[in-house]
């Protein structure tokens, strides 16, 4: 480069040996790649400071250029690895002058700038651009570097509001260009329409249909693997952009799909704006969150072709907040029917459903207090006698529209299958247009040119093999879901509805069904234990502001819970004063409807003589010996095996099977079994146990 082509003074005063002594670092920096492409001069002229460093005095050895920027914005540090290098080499006094075509291709952001003038002054490194050399020592050329690079700045804000202002007011009208959805396509024009594609179209129809009955994205998600749906997808960048490829489904892409208001004809721009404090330096796409509807810069109602109302978008928000952990929650699988609606009368917290090992042993409790805080369980009761009354409560709501409920189950049944039959027309049509296609083209060829022939032939037979296999799955689902259902099956529809008892206990209808419907009816049920006792204070919010309030019973564990404890300590000590035996107080408790805990249902002999015991109107040895004479065809397990001889889990289970009768009764806190065994069943006994023996 000579002295009349450059654009700059060739020598400076400012420079001195001790700065040549050092190395000159030529900083190189294009803000994205595409100015690497279309901006070449740019490049081309920030390379060229090399020359200018030979020329103020620097062997070409001793010139670095410093270009791992390239393609990365100067508004922060983060993520410049040349920049941060340009700092640890001036930090080490290695640099005697950096050069960069401007001061903006150093550092956009003031903060980075001073630091990089703080270190330079510090060590005595020069600064150079097209303008001239500077000192950071120097006061006035202090002054000038933090003018041009609080301008550097400032241009970057000025430019970038510009254009965010520009990109708000086409976002205003509706014409900002964005990544459309699954279903739709953009037109060269910019015109946002509907896929073209029927068979796209009825997919994202029958997506939106069967949320709509399922009521969750996994129930919606196994249908569509269940019957094979796939997914429609244009493919955006490549040799095959513009053209429709099926995906298989999955749950991220259906929870966009609900969430997304371009399905209700709806423009919004600003649903997930960008949080400068989450974004990562390096990744553009990074920092953004989901801003509520009340946040969206933009909302254009009616303003796209829409595949479901405004009505029902809300109506789907609604449904996934509902099944939410902090809200109802999703219908769960179990036989619990009050999963989710279920809340404590005593701290307002939501009761959790637990099972045993098995799966059965329903209760519901509240334990959010004792998992949070460590302090005791709130309360909990058994499920089932909780289960049993609000299931009596909605059928009793439920009877009165057996007849709607009736033609809404024939219209929902045949309005389910009507868009998979299309499905698979569709699809039908879909793979017969594949094999005339290549059936054309294989009759399209030269007979002589094999080598392409063969090819042609072998899609041909491809294509006929896929539309083979379809027709017969096609068979196969028709043979099982017809379109329209046989005058058997909307018979059965007809009873089964006016029935609801019957149809709500059919082995058919499935607990999660069960809790549909309950949800379609109920809000929330508030369950409060009165102390330990066996009452239970209920109160049904139904769907439209009335409530029920009652009181049931629920099963527990000791006598010393039920609320009439005291007064039937007191009927017991009475009955026996009076000179009534054990078996004598049972009966009269019963016939009075005095009711035992869970155990048993009605009192028996060895129960009044465990609360005589307690009162001490019986010693332990005689309500013992009362106990067996008031059974005296009756033994106990331990008896029985030594009159038998065998051993006692053969005992148990030959009860478990049936083969041995027996009662259970509580003895001194303790179940106690009492097997009927007089002669006869003893002879009977020995026999079974010798017939196992041989």
């Amino acid at each position: 480069m000579n002295s009349k082509s450059a654009p700059w003074p060739l020598l400076s005063e400012k420079v001195r040996n001790d700065h040549r002594d050092r190395l000159a670092v030529v900083y190189v920096r294009q803000s994205t790649l595409q100015q690497l492409v279309r901006h070449q001069e740019s490049t081309r002229l920030q390379y060229g400071l090399v020359e200018r460093a030979v020329e103020l005095g620097w062997p070409r050895s001793r010139v670095e250029v410093i270009d791992d920027d390239q393609g990365k914005s100067g508004a922060t540090a983060e993520g410049r690895v040349g920049f941060q290098r340009l700092v640890s080499e001036v930090s080490l006094n290695h640099v005697g002058i950096v050069l960069g075509l401007e001061m903006s291709r150093l550092a956009r952001s003031c903060r980075d700038w001073y630091q990089l003038l703080e270190v330079c002054g510090l060590f005595g490194t020069l600064i150079g651009d097209l303008d001239g050399i500077y000192d950071p020592t120097d006061y006035n050329d202090r002054l000038l570097l933090g003018l041009k690079g609080t301008m550097s700045e400032a241009e970057l804000h000025v430019l970038k509001q510009r254009l965010l202002a520009g990109k708000r007011a086409k976002a205003t009208r509706g014409e900002l260009g964005m990544q459309v959805p699954i279903g739709y396509v953009r037109r060269p024009s910019g015109e946002v329409i509907k896929d073209p594609d029927e068979q796209a179209q009825t997919v994202i129809g029958l997506i939106f249909d069967q949320f709509e009955r399922c009521g969750t994205l996994n129930g919606m998600l196994q249908y569509l693997v269940r019957h094979q749906i796939q997914l429609p997808c244009r493919v955006r960048t490549g040799v095959n952009r513009g053209e429709l490829e099926w995906h298989a489904p999955n749950r991220v892409t259906l929870s966009n799909l609900l969430h997304n208001p371009l399905y209700a004809g709806a423009y919004a721009y600003g649903r997930r704006p960008t949080d400068i404090r989450r974004k990562q330096p390096g990744r553009p796409a990074t920092g953004r969150r989901v801003a509520p509807r009340e946040q969206w810069a933009v909302l254009l109602k009616d303003h796209l072709p829409a595949y479901i109302s405004w009505e029902q978008y809300e109506r789907h928000l609604r449904q996934l907040e509902a099944n939410g952990i902090k809200a109802q929650g999703a219908i769960r699988h179990g036989p619990s029917l009050l999963s989710g609606l279920l809340v404590c009368g005593r701290c307002g917290h939501r009761m959790m459903t637990r099972y045993n090992s098995s799966g059965t042993g329903l209760r519901y409790a509240c334990d959010t207090m004792a998992a949070s805080y460590g302090q005791a369980l709130c309360q909990s009761l058994a499920g089932q006698a909780l289960d049993d009354f609000i299931t009596e409560q909605v059928l009793a709501a439920l009877q009165p529209a057996a007849l709607e409920i009736s033609l809404q189950a024939l219209e929902d049944l045949e309005s389910e299958r009507e868009p998979l039959h299309r499905y698979w027309q569709q699809r039908l049509e879909r793979a017969h247009y594949q094999a005339e296609r290549a059936y054309r083209q294989f009759n399209a060829v030269e007979p002589e040119n094999r080598l392409v022939a063969r090819t042609l032939e072998q899609q041909w037979e491809a294509a006929l093999t896929v539309e083979g296999e379809l027709q017969a799955e096609y068979a196969r689902f028709a043979a099982e879901q017809p379109a329209t259902l046989s005058a058997a099956e909307r018979e059965a529809i007809r009873r089964l509805a006016c029935d609801i008892p019957a149809l709500w206990h059919a082995p058919t209808t499935m607990a999660t069904d069960r809790q549909a419907i309950i949800r379609q009816l109920v809000t929330r049920v508030v369950v409060t234990v009165q102390g330990e006792s066996e009452r239970v204070d209920v109160q049904v919010h139904w769907i439209g502001g009335h409530d029920t309030q009652a009181t049931l019973t629920r099963p527990v564990a000791r006598l010393d819970q039920l609320s009439y404890y005291p007064q039937l300590m007191a009927r017991v000590a009475e009955l026996h004063a009076q000179g009534e035996n054990a078996a004598a107080i049972a009966r009269r408790l019963n016939a009075e409807d005095w009711r035992p805990a869970k155990r048993c249902d009605t009192f028996n002999a060895p129960m009044v003589l465990t609360l005589l015991l307690r009162q001490g109107l019986r010693s332990r040895q005689s309500a013992y010996a009362g106990m067996i004479e008031e059974a005296q065809e009756e033994l106990t397990l331990n008896e029985l095996a030594r009159r038998l001889n065998v051993p006692q889990p053969t005992l148990y289970s030959w009860l478990r099977r049936g083969l041995l009768h027996g009662r259970q009764v509580i003895h001194a806190d303790h179940p106690l079994w009492l097997i009927q065994a007089d002669e006869a069943e003893l002879a009977r006994l020995s026999a079974l146990r010798a017939s196992a023996k041989s």
